[in-house]
């Protein structure tokens, strides 16, 4: 395989599914607009600004500012989850394995100069299903700065979600997704990539949002991580992404009820 596969903004659902379905990611570039980058850099900065990197486990980065609960402390994150596009994709990569599909993971991935190239590894390697296997979740790591190989841009091995476990990849196999601020990068959890190494005297930072088959459990508990009252704030449809909903039919039910209406005061007695 030459190169990942890019495209403009304009790209139909169906095309870009097309080509995440066939090499496990895709790249759609600058779909944010200049004024929603803007945005979100200011939401980011005060919550980057307060974290100190001292040493954490070497897969997570020894330079490297994560953290979570992203649809509480950046609004913006709500709107790119809720991306129409994205969502249009997700239907048509997950929903063929599940009645619906759930937020499975939000954070931000902050490489700073020095930082070293992550260990290559499938998002869904804590749930015990041998590769190669259906889609189990759909990542988005949108760029909040340009995304190059000297500054650590992820490393991506397309192909590598029809592989199974134990296949390593070769050397040439390994590609960088490089793209500019406000582009996005769609991947299957179970093709293989990490972060790449910063080699740049600037920081590279991602912001990563996971969708996940409805059945399985999430990576990041959305109902600690979000208070409930201003979960009750959101859209309805994020409410149900966040896991306000049934799995299938009686598959998340409260004492009987849908969350959904226990959440919004709904549920009658």
């Amino acid at each position: 395989m030459e190169k990942i596969k890019n495209f403009k903004s304009n790209v139909s659902s169906a095309e870009l599914s097309e080509a995440i379905i066939s090499d496990g990611c895709a790249i759609v570039k600058e779909i944010m607009s200049p004024d929603a980058l803007d945005v979100l850099k200011q939401e980011l900065s005060p919550h980057l600004a307060a974290i100190n990197v001292s040493d954490p486990d070497p897969f997570l980065g020894h330079k490297t500012k994560r953290f979570g609960a992203l649809l509480s402390r950046c609004a913006s994150s709500r709107d790119l989850a809720l991306f129409p596009l994205v969502l249009e994709v997700a239907d048509q990569i997950l929903r063929p394995y599940c009645a619906r599909y759930r937020i499975n993971y939000t954070g931000i991935m902050h490489i700073e100069p020095g930082e070293t190239k992550q260990a290559v590894h499938r998002d869904t390697g804590f749930y015990p299903i041998q590769n190669p296997a259906p889609p189990l979740t759909l990542s988005t790591m949108w760029a909040v700065t340009d995304f190059t190989e000297e500054n650590g841009a992820t490393r991506v091995i397309p192909g590598s979600h029809q592989w199974p476990d134990s296949r390593i990849p070769k050397p040439d196999e390994v590609k960088i997704a490089e793209m500019p601020a406000g582009s996005v990068l769609l991947y299957v959890g179970n093709m293989l990539h990490g972060g790449g190494a910063n080699n740049s005297t600037t920081s590279r930072c991602g912001l990563n949002l996971v969708y996940a088959l409805g059945w399985l459990r999430q990576e990041e508990n959305q109902y600690l991580a979000v208070p409930v009252s201003e979960v009750k704030t959101f859209p309805p449809e994020l409410q149900r992404l966040m896991g306000y909903d049934l799995g299938t039919v009686n598959l998340g039910f409260v004492d009987h009820k849908h969350p959904f209406e226990i959440l919004n005061g709904t549920a009658g007695d």
